[in-house]
């Protein structure tokens, strides 16, 4: 028996502890089903308490999340999750807040609120399910759409270029840029775990089968005969390589990126590119290994995974909070009137 005065000490919390009462209703074969599991197991591990947690959303499939977690959560309007979260952040700070949304939740209707945050570098998380379309809404075509693909709105197939989240996000200023898969748990739970310990915005991409609306978009990355030569999973400090032998690598000719085989004896693996989620000009490349999927060839490159940059940097809490203080500090006590008169005003004659 715990003595007198003495606090208990606390079980640790388990995955369960995270989920709610709610019955999860996404449709049977989600891919966000294993999301919501792997994001609840990623809480369990970093110990956060439930109360310290915050999931806000928009409107789409993914953004029934916060429903479904015990925890704190809005579930906001169309494309502005972000805005409710920067204003939860800057009156906050003791939270762990999360943005989940989706492709066209957060980079159609919510592309500008997305620019913005990112920009920032609010210490905000940001889950974004990509899976090519609209699903709530019942199989529209989104940003991330492929070109061709027949849907309600592109009957005869899509016409549109579709848009790069990691190449969005980068070009937006974002200070962590990854991109997990639904399939890949556990490579997925580590993901979720490294953007809550990014201090800053981190923006985590994450491949979400649609099987009702657009089933198979990524199975070329999930597929056991195709994963291993499609994919390549991103480790600082270690070499571009990938393969189900292991038998094709990259390597940086100048500036540019090229496809090599190992097995040709003109390369070995002291060649290759070395990953270095620090070097903004290299992620700028490696988000631009967005081939449409195919047949491989020697010239196409795999679809990375893992983090791609991150860098630390000062988040805009913290520059308001010292601004706010720098300005306070040098102002000394005046009148009400000279503070409504302030310094730009005129006397018409």
């Amino acid at each position: 028996m715990a003595e007198a005065n003495q606090p208990l000490e606390k079980a640790p919390l388990r995955s369960k502890d995270y989920a709610s009462s709610q019955m999860v209703r996404w449709c049977p074969g989600c891919g966000d089903y294993a999301i919501l599991s792997q994001f609840q197991s990623a809480l369990a591990i970093l110990e956060i308490p439930k109360e310290k947690v915050a999931i806000i959303s928009g409107i789409g499939c993914s953004s029934r999340f916060p429903y479904y977690m015990n925890t704190y959560g809005v579930h906001s309007i169309h494309g502005r999750a972000t805005a409710f979260a920067t204003g939860l952040r800057l009156t906050r700070p003791d939270l762990s807040i999360w943005v989940v949304t989706g492709d066209g939740d957060g980079l159609a209707i919510g592309g500008n609120h997305m620019l913005h945050l990112l920009r920032r570098n609010l210490d905000i998380n940001v889950l974004l399910f990509n899976n090519q379309i609209y699903g709530l809404t019942k199989g529209q075509y989104s940003p991330t759409s492929q070109p061709g693909l027949k849907t309600k709105t592109s009957p005869s197939g899509l016409s549109d270029y579709p848009l790069n989240p990691l190449a969005f996000a980068l070009g937006a200023g974002a200070s962590f840029v990854a991109r997990g898969i639904d399939r890949d748990s556990k490579h997925l739970r580590n993901l979720i775990i490294a953007s809550h310990q990014h201090k800053g915005t981190a923006f985590l991409e994450i491949y979400q089968n649609c099987n009702i609306f657009n089933d198979g978009a990524f199975s070329l990355f999930t597929g056991k005969e195709t994963k291993l030569d499609h994919t390549i999973l991103l480790e600082s400090g270690q070499p571009l390589i990938f393969g189900s032998e292991k038998q094709y690598g990259i390597l940086l000719d100048g500036h540019l990126p090229k496809r090599v085989d190992l097995n040709n004896r003109q390369y070995s693996i002291d060649d290759l590119w070395i990953h270095d989620e620090k070097d903004i000009y290299k992620a700028q490349i490696l988000a631009r290994f967005f081939d449409a999927p195919g047949e491989m060839t020697d010239t196409s490159f795999p679809r990375p995974f893992g983090i791609i940059y991150q860098e630390a940097k000062p988040c805009y809490q913290d520059l308001q909070e010292f601004h706010s203080k720098e300005t306070m500090e040098s102002q000394s006590e005046k009148d009400i009137q000279e503070l409504l008169k302030g310094k730009s005003s005129w006397i018409v004659e």
